[in-house]
C-alpha cells in the first residue's frame, strides 16, 4: 500500500480518522493525504433579494454590504478549513507518519473524492460527519455515497481509536468477501493480526469448501486463522461475534445489492457500520 486518502472535517470523528489513517500509513510506510472539502453552500453568497421596495441608492448600498459579509464569511470558512487540516497534520505526524499532504477543496464532495481517489490505495472516513449527531440510528450523509462510488477499500473509523489486534472477516463466499481475503493477504497493513473467519448460515459442504479455501489463503500469508460457521441472520451473528470474540476490526464486503433493493429489505453493510463500535473495513 503506497497512498492513503483520509477525509477530515470539524467533527469529533476527525481525530479518530487521523488515528486510524496514521495506523495504516505507519504499518505500510504509505503516504497520507488529508482532504477537507468545503461544500458549495459554505461561504456561498446569499442570493435572496432583501431590498424590497427601498430606493435604488439604498438597495445598492445594501447589496454591497451583503457582498462584503459574504466575502468575510467565505474567508472565515477557508481559514477554519486550513485550521482543521493543520491540526490533522500535526496529529498524524505525532503518530509517526512521515509523508503527509493536506488538501483543501471547495466543491461537491463525491466529485472531489473521485478527483483524488485514483492515486489512493485505501480511503478512510468517519462513521459520522460534522453535520451528524451521535444518534446510533444515523450515519454520516457522505458515508454510503463514498462506499458506493469508489472501488477502493474504505475504512470506516469508529468514534475513538483502540489498538487493533484481532480482526473478523465476515465471509459469505461472494465476490466482495473473496476480494477482501485476497487484499488482506497481499497487504502488509494486517500482518500479525489474529483472524476470525466467520460465516453466518448452514455448515454444509459448499460453505465448508469456500471457508477452507479462504482460510488456506490467509494461513499461507502468515495469518493465524480461526474459522466458524454460526446459524442465524448475518447482522445478529456478526454483532454477537464482535462482542464476544474480542474483535477490534470488522472486515466485510459492501453493498452487494442496489439502493432500491436495500430500501426494501435493508442492508447488512449499513446495519453493521451503524451497530458495531469498532472500525469497519469495506470492500466492493
Amino acid at each position: 500500500m503506497k497512498n492513503v486518502l483520509a477525509f477530515v472535517d470539524g467533527s469529533k470523528y476527525s481525530q479518530s480518522v487521523c488515528d486510524h489513517a496514521a495506523w495504516i500509513a505507519a504499518r505500510s510506510d504509505a503516504k497520507l493525504e488529508l482532504l477537507h472539502v468545503l461544500g458549495r453552500r459554505e461561504g456561498a453568497a446569499d442570493k435572496s433579494d432583501l431590498s424590497g421596495s427601498i430606493g435604488l441608492g439604498a438597495r445598492t448600498a445594501l447589496l454591497e454590504e451583503l457582498a462584503e459579509i459574504d466575502g468575510q464569511k467565505a474567508r472565515l470558512v477557508n481559514k477554519r478549513g486550513r485550521a482543521i487540516l493543520d491540526d490533522a497534520t500535526d496529529r498524524v505526524k505525532a503518530l509517526g507518519v512521515k509523508e503527509v499532504t493536506a488538501i483543501l477543496r471547495n466543491g461537491q464532495f463525491i466529485r472531489t473524492m473521485e478527483e483524488f481517489e485514483s492515486n489512493a490505495d485505501l480511503l478512510v472516513i468517519g462513521k459520522r460527519g460534522e453535520a451528524s449527531n451521535f444518534d446510533m440510528e444515523h450515519l454520516g450523509s457522505n458515508l454510503e455515497r463514498v462506499v458506493r462510488a469508489t472501488r477502493k477499500p474504505v475504512l470506516v473509523a469508529s468514534r475513538a481509536f483502540e489498538p487493533i489486534n484481532r480482526m473478523l472477516i465476515a465471509f459469505d463466499g461472494g465476490a466482495s468477501a473473496i476480494k477482501a481475503v485476497e487484499e488482506i493477504c497481499a497487504s502488509g497493513v494486517f500482518t500479525g493480526l489474529d483472524c476470525l473467519l466467520l460465516t453466518a448460515g448452514t455448515d454444509d459442504t459448499k460453505t465448508s469448501k469456500r471457508m477452507q479455501g479462504a482460510a488456506a489463503l490467509l494461513r499461507e500469508a502468515g495469518f493465524s486463522v480461526d474459522t466458524q460457521v454460526r446459524t442465524g441472520q448475518p447482522e445478529e451473528v456478526i454483532t454477537n461475534a464482535v462482542a464476544t470474540e474480542n474483535i477490534n476490526l470488522l472486515v466485510m464486503g459492501a453493498y452487494g445489492h442496489s439502493r432500491i433493493r436495500n430500501l426494501i429489505i435493508g442492508s447488512t453493510t449499513t446495519e453493521m457500520v451503524r451497530s458495531c463500535k469498532i472500525p469497519v473495513m469495506l470492500f466492493r
